[in-house]
């Protein structure tokens, strides 16, 4: 579905490319053996390497070599067996050596593709220009003193990948699609943890406007985007921004711009600078990176069933619809937890299971699938209890909120408080005598030719049963007692 901004003077087309920076998941940083984990006290882990001493050689982690292999041959892209690392020379108070070790000529992983899913369910695929190795800066911190900064180098050397799309996003919705599934793609390799509230996936965002058919006309860069629901408020908000700049007459000036979420507004960073103005050159340091094609073969043979092949799976294998599928395979932990539940059983209704009442336990509660208090072998242990006649659907919902609250297994609540389903067919015809009884009225009416009045009577005694009577005996019990 095409996204169209009607302006003053007619219709405006957008213009989205992302460049996606995405921390590599690793022990150690880039080009140090400091840690790269998250978190610790300001320049805990800082090697002398991080903090540019004089004479301290950088040496390249293979494991983070590795990873930006992986994620490449995640998104089927090229993987260049010759790559080389320049210095991206800026001045930042957070970086001391005054350049960034970044690839510029020559990127590890070249073109590649993501297909990304829309909410009418339509498919596009969005093309995936290159992938680079650099190294992450530090953090200035300018709250911590009313008159000095402070500079933490824990997160300088910190191995990043940038990714970059093609300008091929045209909505709103399709830069949010595309960042969602690049960071399901990368879960699954466990190459990124895709933590955008800690900083470990940030996207730069490049819009633009057009009119139909026109060559691209400038664009702007919104920097250091947290949030996918950030992604496409800052999209929307600076797309208008351009028409309104264009139809006053104006000129959209290339620029990098900060989106503010409060204000709902972008605003100017600094003027973009062209690649010219970093005086990238190759880095004296380091020899170009020469990757042994069996080694990545042998990564490539070692890849994990990625969310695009595993949804088809799961549509094929258990029968599930297509958009199912897609809300189960969404996350790793999801997808892991439905086969547990789904494995021997009733498929259909395990995804019913997972996609309804145990999603919306973990939304109710705050909790999440990791920490949830009913365990995939718990819930499928709820359907076979269903399956096997023990109990029925109605008391099953009860059941499960008591698994929720206590995160006991199923059979141990149903024989704790006697919800086994009710067979008995005497007690049944008992219940329905109490029910006509009770109901003189409905039952004239009933017999009078008002059939609607069937369903009345079935609510009422599974009522008087407490919910356990078993459906299928109460409904032909019901239909003998009221045909005599």
């Amino acid at each position: 579905m095409s996204y169209i901004i009607e302006g003053k003077t007619g219709p405006w087309e957008l213009v989205i490319g992302l460049e996606v920076h995405a921390q590599v998941v690793s022990e150690a940083k880039l080009f140090s053996g400091a840690s790269a984990t998250y978190g610790g006290a300001p320049n805990s882990k800082v090697s002398l390497v991080d903090a540019a001493f004089p004479g301290m050689l950088p040496v390249i982690n293979r494991v983070c070599v590795a990873q930006a292999v992986r994620t490449g041959l995640g998104l089927e892209a090229y993987v260049n067996l010759v790559s080389s690392f320049d210095r991206k020379n800026y001045f930042y108070a957070d970086l001391p050596a005054g350049y960034q070790i970044s690839q510029f000529t020559r990127p590890i992983v070249g073109a590649g593709k993501i297909e990304i899913e829309l909410g009418d369910g339509s498919r596009r695929e969005i093309g995936v220009t290159r992938l680079h190795l650099e190294q992450d800066a530090g953090k200035s911190m300018h709250d911590q003193s009313p008159t000095r900064s402070y500079i933490d180098l824990n997160r300088a050397g910190v191995a990043l990948m940038e990714i970059v799309s093609e300008p091929d996003m045209r909505s709103p919705e399709e830069a949010g699609a595309y960042v969602r599934k690049l960071r399901t793609i990368l879960r699954y390799l466990g190459t990124c943890d895709g933590n955008m509230e800690e900083g470990s996936m940030r996207a730069d965002v490049n819009v633009s406007v057009r009119r139909h058919g026109e060559p691209f006309r400038t664009r702007c860069e919104i920097k250091n985007v947290n949030s996918i629901r950030f992604v496409t408020q800052a999209v929307e908000v600076e797309a208008r921004r351009q028409v309104e700049v264009w139809e006053s007459g104006g000129t959209v000036e290339q620029e990098t711009r900060l989106f503010d979420p409060q204000r709902g507004e972008t605003r100017s960073m600094r003027s973009k600078e062209d690649a010219h103005d970093y005086r990238y050159f190759p880095d004296p340091d380091l020899l170009p990176l020469v990757l042994d094609e069996d080694w990545v073969a042998a990564l490539k043979a070692d890849l994990p069933e990625l969310p695009d092949a595993k949804r088809a799976r799961f549509v094929s294998q258990y029968g599930i619809p297509p958009y199912d599928a897609a809300v189960l395979v969404a996350e790793q932990a999801t997808a892991d937890f439905y086969e547990t539940v789904a494995t021997g059983r009733d498929a259909r209704l395990a995804s019913n299971w997972v996609i309804g009442d145990f999603f919306a336990a973990l939304n109710r509660t705050g909790r999440t699938i990791l920490d949830s208090p009913v365990t995939a072998p718990n819930l499928g242990g709820l359907i076979d209890l269903m399956s096997d006649g023990t109990i029925n659907g109605r008391i099953a919902k009860d059941v499960f909120e008591m698994m929720v609250e206590t995160g006991d297994a199923p059979a141990d609540i149903v024989e704790r408080k006697g919800l086994r389903q009710v067979v008995d067919t005497g007690a049944i015809d008992a219940a329905i005598e109490t029910v006509l009884a009770n109901n003189p009225d409905k039952l004239a009416e009933y017999l009078g030719g008002k059939d609607k009045l069937f369903g009345f009577f079935v609510g009422q005694v599974m009522k008087g049963m407490g919910g356990k009577g078993n459906p299928g005996l109460v409904n032909e019990a019901l239909q003998c007692r009221l045909a005599t």
